[in-house]
């Protein structure tokens, strides 16, 4: 993929086309939204199925040490006692009692001040000359009531995270999949947090999905599968497009780790604004922390047999998980790019074909018989094999320019020749080069210009 290194000075451009194109919308719009909450559009659903798609196929198909899972939502709450969740899954609460303003005490920084002027002048939460109260431990996770009664004995919670399926179903997997370690469980899947100040677009939201993955080891080993796992991961967005000087991975300090983790690293992206290098997903290294706490809270058998050292224990985990929106969010921000052209400016998303919501558009010169039959035809004969999309409204050049801004790699022209010599004008996308290939031969150069 050809960039131009054109860099974005905020989520602005992002947000705007997202929303013209139909990849996010605002959650409950007509009714001023709700909550940072976002919804997936006719496009956006389909790059998100992708980017699932494409790392379910790294983690998961391409590998025979990986199986799936996918665990319910509502789980007991004594899981979440054992887990830790319920006396440790919090943050520094503060509120500013001058602008009315509640933000985490750790994200001071980051968060704009809440007086309009104040906010004007460059004012954040961390330089706000509001008085402030004490910070005090919020915890996240959402809290409901399974039954028709709301009591003490009904409450149930949304999990926070998808790795505690996994963990209670360790023994059920173990035992149904022969697997041996080392061997990884992976899940996606909706998770919800209660967070203090969410934002930056779909950056940090209280709903969201999972990419998550269990990678159980014998205890020792993890020095050496914790950075294999981190650099597993950096190459997995590397291969879809992230440009090697917008993403990093580093160790987080003692003093920022979870209450499981014996260890971190976290692979950060240069994002637009003032956010600047921020998470976009962690590697923990959880030790037996969780599977220990089940074993002692359930009394269930957690242990794995090791039958070459003829001994019983229970496995370390190395946890790779990043959100689904996060990672769809970088990739629509890293693949953004304008260039000059003789209408102006060129905005072009040079996606990965693999993530790409649109692989192929079909475009005839012309509504009117026998060309937009042909091209209808041509259209139909793609449909079974990928993603397309058939548009004859508006001149040539504009519905170019609507696949460029939504990422789609390959251009397929029916003109008037077409009807004599049964051939297409495939175009792409970043060189905006022209091939001309005969419409029996049109599925195959696809899928080898795909990549498929």
């Amino acid at each position: 993929m050809i960039h131009t290194g054109y860099t974005l000075e905020n989520m602005e451009p992002i947000v705007s086309l997202a929303k013209r194109r139909g990849f996010v919308f605002q959650g409950s719009e007509i009714y001023g939204g709700f909550g940072n909450s976002w919804d997936y559009g006719p496009l956006g659903v389909l790059m998100e199925n992708n980017v699932k798609a494409a790392w379910w196929r790294a983690m998961v198909q391409l590998r025979d040490d990986m199986v799936g899972l996918d665990a319910a939502i509502l789980m007991s709450p004594q899981v979440w006692q054992a887990s830790g969740h319920v006396g440790h899954f919090t943050d520094p609460l503060v509120d500013c009692t001058t602008c009315k303003l509640r933000y985490r005490a750790d994200h001071a920084e980051q968060t704009p001040c809440g007086n309009p002027e104040w906010r004007k002048q460059g004012l954040t939460a961390a330089t706000c000359p509001g008085v402030k109260t004490e910070a005090r431990q919020f915890n996240m996770m959402f809290k409901t009531f399974v039954g028709p009664l709301e009591e003490s004995a009904a409450v149930a919670y949304l999990r926070p995270e998808t790795a505690q399926g996994i963990f209670v179903n360790f023994a059920n997997i173990l035992g149904t999949s022969r697997k041996k370690l080392p061997f990884g469980i992976a899940q996606i899947g909706k998770s919800f947090r209660n967070e203090i100040t969410p934002g930056n677009f779909i950056f940090r939201t209280r709903e969201f999905e999972q990419m998550e993955m269990e990678y159980f080891i014998t205890p020792g080993t993890e020095r050496e599968w914790h950075p294999y796992w981190g650099d597993q991961r950096v190459n997995w967005y590397k291969h879809l497009g992230v440009r090697d000087e917008n993403i990093r991975i580093r160790d987080l300090p003692p003093e920022d780790l979870a209450h499981y983790s014996k260890g971190t690293k976290e692979i950060e992206y240069l994002w637009p604004g003032g956010l600047g290098w921020a998470e976009l997903e962690g590697v923990a290294s959880r030790g037996d922390y969780d599977l220990g706490r089940h074993q002692e809270a359930s009394g269930r058998d957690m242990t794995f047999f090791d039958e070459e050292k003829k001994e019983r224990y229970l496995p370390y985990v190395i946890e790779p998980a990043v959100g689904v929106g996060r990672a769809t969010l970088v990739f629509l921000l890293d693949a953004y790019d304008e260039e000059p052209d003789k209408e102006g400016t060129r905005v072009v998303l040079r996606l990965h074909p693999a993530i790409a919501p649109i692989k192929v558009a079909v475009l005839p010169l012309s509504k009117k018989e026998p060309l937009g039959g042909l091209a209808r035809t041509v259209a139909a004969s793609l449909r079974p094999h990928m993603m397309i999309q058939f548009d004859d409204t508006q001149a040539i050049g504009r519905r170019y320019r609507r696949q460029d801004e939504i990422g789609t790699p390959l251009c397929v022209t029916v003109d008037f020749e077409s009807i004599e010599d049964r051939a297409v004008t495939i175009r792409e996308r970043d060189s905006m080069a022209q091939e001309r290939v005969p419409i029996a031969e049109l599925l195959p150069r696809l899928h080898e210009k795909l990549g498929m």
